[in-house]
């Protein structure tokens, strides 16, 4: 006579909540250990980590631990790494701020404020794109990649790539247009 397992429990019985508990225990220390070696702080760690474990946790069918802790890794550090590129994009546009004035004239507060809004939707319009095209346009303005090279990355080709560069550029420009016309909201 079999048993049948409670719904959402895997082949050993397990339900779905005792193997995030499980992966919790067994690798969350290793995974904020991981994690500081890509953010600035602890704190940001362990944002990182949590984020992480809710995307888990919204999977439909969640495969066994130790799937799940590659998956959570992975996650974890792609969380990491946009981060980091929305913090180098604001670091870069606020450097460009300071340097603005070119001749040592410091930017007036009315520019930094509209600077710091150009930043934001520059942001807000990066997310918007589809993946492979952010993908592109970070590793290009960020990383200073080749066509080429983020070709090679992505496994499109490289007039693919143009195509996304040019995507990514025409959809920032028409959203900052739009809000320096009063268009957006």
């Amino acid at each position: 006579m079999s048993t049948k397992p409670e719904p959402g429990a895997d082949e050993q019985g397990e339900s779905r909540a005792a193997r995030m508990s499980r992966l919790y225990r067994e690798h969350n220390q290793a995974l904020i250990r991981f994690l500081l070696s890509r953010v600035d702080s602890e704190q940001e760690a362990n944002d990182v980590a949590q984020e992480a474990y809710v995307r888990m946790l919204q999977l439909d069918s969640p495969a066994t631990i130790s799937l799940l802790s590659s998956y959570l890794f992975k996650t974890a550090a792609n969380i990491a790494i946009d981060r980091m590129r929305n913090r180098s994009v604001s670091r870069r546009a606020l450097r460009g701020l300071n340097e603005a004035g070119g001749d040592g004239e410091v930017a007036s507060p009315e520019r930094i404020v509209q600077s710091r809004e150009d930043i934001e939707l520059i942001e807000i319009s990066v997310a918007e794109l589809p993946p492979k095209c952010r993908e592109a346009f970070y590793l290009h303005r960020l990383y200073d990649l080749s066509p080429q090279e983020i070709a090679t990355r992505l496994g499109v080709s490289k007039r693919m790539v143009h195509h996304y560069l040019v995507r990514a550029i025409t959809h920032i420009h028409s959203k900052l247009a739009a809000n320096k016309e009063g268009l957006l909201p």
